[in-house]
């Protein structure tokens, strides 16, 4: 199928790969970045079903073999055989227009804005996979801390506000971004540091936090810390 881009994110990733060396660069070369696509589809391959000329779609990035057992269970972010994305392996979405291989990697967006859709498929689903994955243990009078309101975080604040019922406990650093955290859903925010978990362990009456989702992932987010 051929896509008519209307949107393309920039991710952090984008910059990495940009950065790498020509030798020993891990992609084939040409190859055209953009890795969380958005677009009309403008025409469709012989065996293509499911969408219609026209749709506005964003695109899953995440291009498995199909046939692997991690695939077949429908994670095809782990594919045995190797995974490709667009923009990391094959062309994205930073052009004109771009190549799908399936209906499969294709979601209706309908009248979203594309420009703000465009990033789902990517910093919105980082998120959701790691929530999706630990909501048996975020049940009612639960709690949730979610470390950093920034790209990923702030949409992971939005969706277990959606998801589950479990109390958010936002961390990060500044006014604004603690500010920002509540306006994305954060029942309470806290500054980052040192005391913390101090001040977590006393807003849930010495219990602590149930899960927590480190969207930082630097060693000092990550150091254990002893409470008293």
């Amino acid at each position: 199928m051929l896509l008519k881009i209307s949107a393309s994110g920039l991710c952090h990733s984008d910059e990495v790969v940009m950065s790498f060396p020509e030798e020993g660069y891990p992609y084939p070369m040409p190859m055209t970045p953009g890795h969380e696509p958005a677009g009309v589809v403008d025409e469709l391959g012989e065996a293509a079903t499911g969408v219609e000329v026209g749709d506005s779609v964003i695109v899953y990035g995440c291009w498995g073999c199909v046939v692997c057992t991690m695939c077949a269970d429908g994670r095809e972010q782990l594919c045995l055989r190797g995974m490709v994305s667009p923009g990391l392996g094959r062309d994205g979405a930073m052009a004109e227009y771009m190549v799908v291989d399936t209906p499969r990697h294709l979601a209706p967006i309908g009248d979203l804005d594309p420009v703000r859709a465009a990033s789902l498929t990517d910093a919105a689903l980082t998120p959701y996979e790691a929530i999706k994955q630990v909501l048996p243990h975020l049940t009612g009078g639960s709690t949730a801390v979610v470390i950093g309101a920034g790209g990923h975080g702030h949409v992971a604040i939005q969706l277990l506000r959606v998801l589950m019922s479990a109390r958010i406990i936002a961390l990060d650093v500044g006014e604004e971004k603690l500010a920002f955290a509540k306006q994305m859903g954060a029942h309470e925010t806290l500054e980052s540091n040192a005391d913390a978990a101090g001040k977590i362990k006393e807003l849930t009456g010495d219990v602590g936090a149930d899960v927590v989702f480190d969207f930082v992932g630097i060693d000092p987010t990550g150091r254990p810390r002893r409470v008293p």
